[in-house]
């Protein structure tokens, strides 16, 4: 990586191996996507061609129409890299919690014939095309064979992420209308054994689910005497190819619906050109498969690609700090991609305890998820790649099926805490509230004909699917519901939910612009900033920061307070700064922003089941209670 100026760029060696050199890629694919589209689309494998590449009807719109395919099929028997060539290569790698446990690394063919007997018991249980079956499993080997298996036949997957409770597994099923749970005896969670049989056996109560696949973890598998050989079903291009909920954080999880032409385009080529995937590769996304980054880029598009995808049961930090490391220095990963909260996790543990590890094959970083700041962007190029991996900031949705903004390895520019360029053939815009183009931050906005893997739907809820997406703009406009501004350099900073927005005596103050001030003090290794209700001014921005040194904390909040002054303004100011040990997290990684401003509003918290870190909670009321004591 050669730094000039604020930005980054690719080394001259970098750029011979990096599928894409030539930037002139993205003012050809502008001018007429559709056609760049499917000239990518026709070297993948369909049973029989398309007869109209996009078709837009506002709001909704298709690609490749009558087109006819199947993911596995491009996976497998018609695999772009050869399927003599790769039938014996690894596939899968996974990886065990426990440290006595044997890594199992699984072969294409091995892979498919598994596929194949999965489909085959599917099939005989009265699964068919259109069938909608829920996937509740954790990270084990058994939930890319069921996804896959399920895609094999038709069918629609609804996976569920394992540490959803009960209750939120339930209303998955209930919404979709799953005759089938595929799900698992148990697995590991920081030494833990975690019963997940009994939680989905309370949350297929009221549902329509019949039978429950129940897998053994570590042991056989109920379709290990079915036959090896399922013919794959020919899927329309619109079929439905599974359906997705988002969190749920706030309202009813959204079920988004993602369709077999479009998703596959997408999901093969984001991976070749952004990872820059080659044969060698072995491919690390640290996402549990229960959310869109695992879906998309720790199944479909590395094994799309003919590469090595490698999975990990536990936790990144657990049993040692630099688990995850071991791990890519054992595996000689090449391309690893994970969050920003994990990122400042590593960061939080200090340099001296990545002292023995080597990264000597690693050659792309990624990061997905949520903005990331630019101290912990140098931390990674830095610490991890060792200033000569480039920085890969993603930024896309389960909405949108695949990535849809981020530098190419090949050209960059790469500069700290900017996502990068749209991808090729995908058109964005930055809008103020009345539509017309923002002269510093807006609306980040997507444009037709829009990218072939965007959800054509939510499941059942057409007016939610409207209201949500199509509503802000004239039709024909996607609403991300993501503020993002322009660099010079043409690059697009994500400055993180527009509901993120704090609105300061009429003054719109981005949180992600007051977190990435306040993760720029050395003591503070990651916060979360809320907007708190004030008569007078509106909102006032409240921090809450994780520090676990030794100065005085009086000091320290006196110094983020003036740093936040000093990087944006007297306005941005925050109002209280709290000190705390831990922040509310999500599974994934995510800081649950709002667990903290209901805190303060008093409101009841719910189901907190799906935190990694419950505790925290606690800790963090009994903070604010005393705030408020004192005032």
């Amino acid at each position: 990586m050669m730094k000039k100026g604020n930005l980054y760029y690719p080394a001259e060696e970098a750029k011979k191996k990096a599928w894409v050199k030539d930037k002139k890629i993205y003012s050809d694919a502008l001018k007429d996507p559709v056609k760049f589209w499917e000239k990518l689309a026709k070297e993948l494998f369909w049973f029989s061609p398309w007869k109209k590449g996009f078709e837009h009807k506002p709001p909704h719109f298709k690609w490749f129409l009558g087109g006819k395919t199947n993911i596995t099929s491009n996976i497998f028997e018609n695999n772009l890299a050869g399927w003599e060539k790769i039938k014996q290569k690894t596939a899968l790698i996974w990886v065990p919690e426990p440290n006595n446990e044997k890594t199992r690394k699984v072969t294409y063919d091995a892979l498919f014939k598994e596929v194949q007997k999965c489909a085959n018991y599917l099939k005989k249980l009265g699964v068919k095309k259109g069938d909608r079956v829920g996937i509740y499993l954790p990270i084990i080997p058994e939930i890319v064979v069921a996804m896959l298996a399920l895609a094999r036949i038709g069918a629609v997957h609804c996976v569920v992420f394992s540490a959803f409770s009960p209750d939120a597994l339930r209303i998955r099923l209930q919404d979709t209308g799953a005759k089938v749970l595929i799900t698992a005896d148990n697995y590991y969670r920081k030494g833990k054994i975690i019963d997940l049989e009994a939680q989905a056996r309370e949350g297929v109560k009221q549902t329509k689910v019949k039978k429950v696949i129940l897998i053994k973890r570590g042991r056989n598998n109920p379709w290990q005497k079915e036959k090896d050989f399922c013919p794959p079903r020919s899927m329309d291009s619109e079929d439905l190819q599974f359906i997705l909920y988002t969190s749920g954080s706030t309202g009813k999880p959204k079920g988004c619906m993602h369709v077999c032409g479009g998703y596959l385009v997408q999901a093969y080529w984001t991976g070749k050109w952004i990872f820059d995937f080659h044969p060698q590769d072995i491919f690390w996304c640290t996402s549990d498969p229960g959310w869109i980054t695992g879906h998309t880029y720790a199944i479909y598009s590395p094994l799309l690609n003919g590469i090595a995808t490698l999975i990990y049961e536990g936790a990144l930090d657990w049993p040692e700090p630099n688990k995850w490391a071991k791990i890519i220095d054992k595996h000689k990963v090449t391309i690893f991609y994970t969050a920003p909260t994990a990122i400042r996790m590593f960061k939080r543990y200090g340099g001296d305890v990545l002292s023995d590890n080597k990264f000597n094959y690693l050659r792309i970083l990624g990061s997905v998820g949520e903005p990331i700041d630019e101290s912990s962007w140098i931390w990674y190029f830095e610490k991890v790649g060792r200033k000569k991996c480039p920085i890969l900031d993603t930024w896309w949705q389960t909405e949108t099926g695949g990535i849809l903004i981020s530098s190419l390895p090949g050209l960059g520019p790469f500069r700290p805490a900017f996502t990068g360029l749209p991808f090729p053939g995908i058109k964005v815009g930055i809008l103020d509230e009345k539509g017309l183009p923002a002269l510093r931050e807006g609306n980040l906005v997507i444009l037709a004909p829009f990218a072939p893997g965007l959800l054509r739907g939510i499941y059942k809820d057409e007016e939610r699917y409207m209201k949500t997406y199509w509503s802000q703009y004239p039709k024909g406009t996607y609403f991300t519901s993501d503020a993002a501004l322009w660099g010079k350099d043409g690059l697009v900073r994500i400055l993180g939910r527009v509901d993120d927005v704090i609105k300061v005596a009429g003054h719109r103050l981005a949180t992600g612009e007051l977190e990435e001030a306040v993760n720029s003090h050395p003591d503070i290794t990651e916060c979360a900033v809320i907007g708190i209700p004030d008569e007078i001014k509106g909102e006032l921005p409240f921090v809450f920061a994780i520090y676990s040194g030794k100065r005085v904390k009086e000091e320290i909040e006196k110094e983020i307070i003036d740093l936040v002054r000093k990087k944006i303004g007297p306005i941005a100011s925050p109002q209280k700064v709290f000190l705390v040990g831990d922040l509310p997290k999500t599974r994934s990684g995510k800081i649950m922003r709002r667990i903290l401003k209901d805190i303060w509003l008093g409101k009841k918290l719910g189901d907190l089941s799906t935190l990694a870190n419950p505790g925290s909670v606690n800790k963090l009321e009994d903070a604010i209670g005393n705030f408020k004591k004192s005032l």
